[in-house]
């Protein structure tokens, strides 16, 4: 094996987890970069973050050492990338950690031996950084390691000290590569600490040895933790000898594609090489991005997502790149990095696509809002003015989806300031009228109970049976812990043992009747409390319960049957979906009853109806050829070999369901199911549409429901039959005709309007106001059509070198909007788009467009002149 392949990227990173399992740590695969029951993160950014629970005490450690190697992404220092040999936003942390088990001695001399025996650095390149206080790690690496006093740093807080507001806390002992005098500033005090290139940090030791408490005090932990991080990039450029980490392959093959598409020599210019590293690198984290789950939108980690994507197009066009070209680069990423992520491979036409559709929808606004921005700059050029207006950067975002992030590195890169206190203002006050809309939709379901229950944990029988005998443990009446429920009376019962199953996985909960000498009680519902104890919502109907009193729990079959039904047909169109669009698609959630079913799957463009047909007639074929359903309790990994299909970074116990259709389907599933597909009956789609960025939803019935909901469409059919004096069969054409016959007589209404509409423009050329200098026709007109507005818009254009114009229509249940804009007064920052959006919102509508032309539609036409006033109120502050 010669040098660069022992030193490359996967041999080192299996060096490093080799290395540590010989230290009896347990290995792990790298997490998910999306956090994992962490709402705090937004993307996993460090290789302790997915352990964060075994640190703080949440969770019990698997082992108490733990090695592993995390994809991180973190976009802090977005604006390095490329300008400095070492920073990405995507990277991989090699990481070893001990929770409560080894401590400083074991981490120095481990994180030694690997550097120098094993990964063979030369022992006198390398320095170490220690916390300015930490004798205790000076000594060990100067006595025991044997690395000279003058190559031990002692530096503050700033640069050796981790820690958080409140909680674990710690020095930090850091490991530099002198990469040699020539890389750096020629300061004969140059050392790590160093601002200059000469010294490459490759590792950072944490010790967690202290608990800091809010008023500062830091107190020594009985079990003090070791927490580090090695970047393989880094590394990896060390052992090569390459001056970057975008130098080491395979990062260095994307570069090559991308000089390849361009036709751009890298090496010979150093601004065009930094945009060919920002290509690299952004390519390579989206590419890991999109594989883990994330989809490109305006919120949250989708917003991370489409920011480095689009900031990567840009950067292929500053490099003179015209066409469509991230698919190739991502292409690279996907073939240098399957050996050790499998998964990027089976996803390749997924995320390729994902890719593409988001390149292509940034492609078609991307050349205005640069045409707009630059108009910007220049009248900032010519008017001195120094600082970027946050509305004109917010503009940009809204109507172009331009990320402000890539505005302010235009604006700073031509010598201005930007406003980020003002576009942060706007967003803020966009994003609060986005969540009071959201707010008036209400919300429904349970929502979660303020009460505490003193119970043991309910033992599940209904798997087996649908009917048991239990004893009463617990009884909750108006939030409060009770001893006893009288007739007329609702509350909760909890009991030892259930046939009820409690609402979960999607899956509703059961309802039945509870009974015993002198009790009945209906069951409503059943839901979990704290994951383990099951609550059953119930009103007595007769007599009275208490707690230890024996009671019969009977399952409403009917329910139960019919819901089991719904659940495994959720199975089915799954295995469906998959085989329909591509393996991409996974559950995003679902919600099943025994009324009807809910399937959300991630998917990135919408169902032809074509489509969406042959998946319901595949469904039933399923379920016609009477597949056996069955249940297998196996451990985890077992599971996961046998192929059967797991939530997407769902948390799994040891042993786990196996549900199996036939040799059709196979799901890791806690719920109940139908044990023969025929049952089923049928299978039959309601709806399907997106209801998030990369996120669609199927609503479908079955059985009795199906069957049911057919049988009205066949009596509305033979009504419209009836009422039309025609049969089946020609019901469709003859509703065709009538359509077409009312379109004509429409056009044929508009062409006479429009005509009376042109005998009056002389008129309407003298109806206008100024407004700050600005020529404004403001027109309401009745039952014009979009084809008259355009028209007469540009009439009045076409009349006049300098205005803005924006027209309203009534057509009776709904407002139409125009507006139009001369090419001098866009120059100046008036756009159409903005115009007609402010009028539409304010008569309950939306749109928007181009500056100098748009349209958008209004739900209140009583409100036309609240709507004309605003784009008069809009012009007043430009």
């Amino acid at each position: 094996m010669d040098t660069l392949d022992r030193f490359s990227i996967n041999n080192i990173r299996k060096e490093y987890l080799n290395f540590f399992k010989s230290k009896g740590h347990l290995t792990e695969q790298s997490f998910s970069l999306i956090p994992k029951n962490d709402k705090s993160l937004l993307l996993i950014g460090a290789g302790m973050a997915p352990l964060k629970k075994y640190f703080t005490g949440a969770e019990t450690p698997p082992s108490k050492r733990m090695a592993t190697c995390q994809k991180c992404v973190r976009t802090g220092d977005i604006d390095n990338v490329g300008l400095t040999a070492r920073h990405l936003t995507f990277f991989e942390m090699l990481g070893n950690f001990s929770f409560g088990d080894y401590f400083k001695n074991e981490a120095i001399a481990w994180a030694w031996e690997l550097l120098t025996d094993v990964l063979k650095i030369d022992a006198n390149r390398l320095w170490v950084t220690v916390y300015l206080d930490d004798d205790e790690a000076a000594e060990i690496w100067h006595t025991k390691v044997g690395i000279p006093m003058e190559r031990i740093v002692r530096l503050g807080k700033d640069d050796n000290f981790w820690e958080l507001e409140v909680g674990p806390s710690g020095p930090c002992s850091e490991i530099y590569y002198d990469t040699g005098a020539d890389r750096g500033c020629g300061s004969p005090d140059c050392k790590p600490g160093c601002d200059c290139n000469r010294y490459i940090e490759i590792w950072n030791l944490v010790f967690t040895q202290f608990d800091k408490d809010e008023q500062g005090v830091y107190h020594p932990l009985p079990n003090p933790n070791i927490d580090t991080g090695m970047g393989l990039e880094r590394v990896a450029s060390v052992l090569q000898g390459k001056p970057t980490v975008f130098d080491v392959e395979p990062l260095f093959s994307i570069v090559k594609k991308v000089q390849e598409i361009s036709g751009v020599v890298y090496g010979e210019n150093n601004k065009k090489d930094t945009s060919m590293k920002i290509i690299c690198d952004h390519s390579r984290a989206a590419t890991f991005m999109i594989g883990d789950g994330v989809i490109p939108s305006n919120e949250g980690r989708g917003y991370v997502l489409r920011r480095l994507i689009r900031r990567a197009i840009r950067q292929g066009k500053s490099l003179g790149i015209q066409s469509d070209f991230l698919t190739k680069t991502v292409k690279v990423v996907i073939d240098g990095w399957k050996e050790a992520y499998p998964y990027l491979a089976e996803k390749e036409s997924y995320i390729l696509k994902v890719v593409q559709l988001e390149e292509e929808k940034f492609k078609t606004t991307i050349d205005q809002g640069l045409e707009l921005l630059m108009k910007e700059i220049e009248a900032m050029k010519e008017s001195g003015k120094n600082v970027f207006d946050g509305s004109v950067a917010f503009r940009l975002y809204d109507t172009y989806g331009f990320p402000s992030e890539l505005t302010e590195e235009i604006v700073i890169e031509n010598g201005f300031e930007f406003d980020k206190n003002e576009f942060k203002s706007i967003m803020d006050q966009h994003r609060q009228m986005a969540r009071e809309a959201r707010s008036k939709t209400g919300s429904s379901g349970w929502k979660d109970q303020d009460f505490n229950i003193d119970a043991e944990n309910t033992v599940f029988t209904g798997y087996e049976k649908l009917a048991d005998t239990a004893e009463v443990t617990a009884i909750v009446v108006d939030g409060e812990q009770s001893n006893t429920i009288s007739e007329g009376q609702s509350g909760f019962i909890v009991l030892d043992k259930t046939p009820f199953y409690a609402e979960s996985g999607g899956q509703t909960g059961d309802s039945g009747i509870f009974s015993a000498d002198e009790m009945e009680a209906l069951v409503s519902d059943t839901r979990k409390f704290n994951k383990s104890i099951f609550l059953h919502e119930t009103t007595v109907t007769r007599g009275s319960i208490s707690v230890g009193d024996r009671i019969a729990a009977q399952v409403d079959a009917d329910h139960r049957k019919n819901t089991a039904k719904n659940h495994t047909c959720t199975h089915i169109l799954h295995k469906v979906l998959k085989e329909m669009l591509g393996d991409h698609v996974n559950q995003a959630g679902s919600y099943v009853s025994k009324d009807r079913l809910r399937f959300d799957y991630t998917h990135f463009e919408g169902v032809p109806q074509d489509t969406l047909k042959e998946i319901e007639r595949r469904v039933n074929e399923a379920i016609l050829k009477d597949y056996q359903v069955s249940t297998d309790v196996l451990d985890i990994e077992e599971a996961r070999k046998s192929g059967a299909t797991a939530l997407f970074d769902e948390k799994y116990e040891d042993k786990v369901r196996v549900v199996s259709v036939g040799d059709f389907s196979k799901e890791l599933c806690g719920g109940t199911h139908i044990d023969e597909t025929a049952k089923i009956g049928m299978f039959k789609v309601i709806s399907e549409g997106g209801i998030a960025s990369g996120v669609r939803r199927i609503e479908a019935i079955t059985g009795r429901a199906a069957i049911e909901y057919l049988n009205d469409l066949v009596a509305i059919t033979d009504e419209m039959c009836v009422s039309m004096k025609t049969s089946k069969e020609e019901l469709a054409s003859k509703v065709n005709a009538l359509k077409k016959e009312s379109k004509d007589k429409e056009k044929e209404i508009q062409k006479l309007n429009n005509e009376l509409l042109k005998q009056s423009m002389g008129q309407i050329l003298d109806q206008y106001e100024e407004i700050n200098g600005v020529k404004l026709f403001s027109l309401r007109l009745k039952d014009k059509d979009a084809n008259a507005l355009r028209d007469t818009a540009d009439k009045i254009r076409d009349k006049n070198e300098s205005c803005a114009v924006i027209i309203a229509s009534d057509l009776g249940d709904k407002v139409l909007f125009v507006s139009s804009v001369t090419k001098d007064l866009v120059a100046k920052g008036i756009h159409a788009g903005n115009m007609v959006k402010a009028a539409a919102t304010a008569a309950g509508g939306g749109g928007g467009g181009r500056p100098d032309f748009a349209q958008a539609g209004g739900k209140n036409p009583e409100k036309i002149d609240e709507a004309l006033q605003a784009v008069k109120e809009q012009l007043k502050t430009l």
